[in-house]
C-alpha cells in the first residue's frame, strides 16, 4: 500500500507561481511512475505532468515551459514547481503513484490539493 498526501495548493493571481508537494508513504520502494493529474469543476481529472523512478518526464502541451515536475527520491516527496499560472489551471491537483506489484500495476491516488489562479 501506498499513502499519498498533497499540499501546496491555495489562491494565486495570474502570472504568480505556486509550488505543490506530494509526500508518499508505506510501500514507496515499489512506486515506478508519480504524476500530476488537475480536475477542473465540471471536467474530467487530466494529465499534466509525469516522472518516472529514473527522472524522464513528460508534460501536456498545456503546461510545458511553465510546470516543473520533480522528485525527491530519498524523502520520497513529489514536486510540481508551477509558474506564469492561468486562470485556467485553477482544479483539484491530484497526486497518482504507480506501484509494481510482481506483473501487477497498482495506482493510488492522494485526496488532492486546490489551486484557485485569480484573473
Amino acid at each position: 500500500q501506498v499513502q499519498l498526501v498533497e499540499s501546496g495548493g491555495g489562491l494565486v493571481q495570474a502570472g504568480g507561481s505556486l509550488k505543490l508537494s506530494c509526500a508518499a508513504s508505506g510501500n514507496t520502494v515499489s512506486i515506478e511512475t508519480m504524476g500530476w493529474y488537475p480536475k477542473a469543476p465540471g471536467m474530467q481529472r487530466e494529465f499534466v505532468a509525469i516522472i518516472t523512478s529514473g527522472g524522464t518526464t513528460n508534460y501536456a502541451n498545456s503546461v510545458k515551459g511553465r510546470f516543473t515536475i520533480s522528485r525527491d527520491n530519498a524523502k520520497d516527496v513529489l514536486f510540481l514547481q508551477m509558474n506564469s499560472l492561468k486562470a485556467e489551471d485553477t482544479a483539484v491537483y491530484y497526486c497518482n503513484a504507480n506501484a509494481k506489484r510482481g506483473n501487477v500495476v497498482l495506482t493510488y491516488w492522494g485526496k488532492g490539493t486546490l489551486v484557485t489562479v485569480s484573473s
